[in-house]
């Protein structure tokens, strides 16, 4: 799969997803070929490693839960440590379906960073209310900030060529909705290039999504405001790119 992009890690953060973890990991193995898979165990208190272990991935083993952003980037380190040339990102629940992987991955040959859009004319995904009004603005701040037309820039479906291995393992916020808002401002402010490919998602096979009115429209504020804090910081020089 992409031998052109040569050694591919995916990276799969986990907290708490004994339920689900061993299926992802043995369905990522079973509907790709090449790619390494490595959980990242955020501090879960279930079996979450021991599950993921046995389904046959590495697993890092973090003693604290960091959250996604601080998961992701134990993961890029590992990555850019081991020589990885690219790297995908594939949530625990089995919502990003493996056999998209190849589809996000094909996005590299144009762009540093390739984002799998759920809203992209595939799939019947779909939200409503404040958080569909959210992704919308999102979107539309994050086109003219990237240069190029994005439809769903929270998707944690994700792919990152060496470039911005570098800029996440020098950056990457741990921070809620950081892990997606903040990492691209910043990306984008380093010179990378970003592109988006369709894809169909899917529902979680154990446990709920948190989609209800109240919790929609606390993500309508947070991610508001995470993207205004993106925006407005001020950009460091790391390593000779700016941050």
């Amino acid at each position: 799969m992409n031998d052109s992009l040569g050694r591919v890690l995916v990276i799969v953060p986990a907290w708490n997803e004994q339920a689900n973890v061993g299926n992802t990991v043995r369905e990522i193995l079973g509907r790709t070929t090449g790619l390494d898979v490595v959980v990242v165990d955020d501090g879960s208190t279930d079996d979450t490693a021991g599950v993921a272990r046995e389904a046959g991935a590495t697993v890092i083993a973090l003693p604290f839960n960091l959250g996604v952003g601080g998961a992701m980037r134990a993961g890029f380190t590992y990555a850019q440590r081991r020589g990885y040339d690219a790297a995908i990102q594939v949530d625990a629940d089995g919502q990003h379906d493996p056999a998209e992987i190849g589809r996000v991955l094909e996005g590299l040959h144009t762009a540093d960073i390739s984002i799998g859009a759920r809203f992209a004319d595939k799939g019947d995904y779909a939200v409503k209310g404040p958080r569909r009004w959210a992704m919308l603005f999102l979107a539309g701040v994050m086109s003219k900030v990237a240069g190029t037309r994005l439809t769903d820039v929270t998707s944690g479906f994700r792919a990152a060529n060496r470039r911005a291995i570098a800029q996440y393992v020098r950056y990457y916020p741990a921070e809620y909705l950081g892990d997606t808002l903040d990492s691209l401002v910043a990306a984008v402010h380093s010179g990378l290039s970003v592109t988006q490919v369709p894809v169909a998602m899917r529902q979680r096979v154990h446990g709920n999504p948190s989609q209800n009115p109240v919790g929609a429209s606390i993500y309508l504020f947070r991610s508001i405001f995470a993207l205004g804090l993106a925006l407005m910081r001020p950009g460091k020089t790391t390593g000779g790119q700016t941050a």
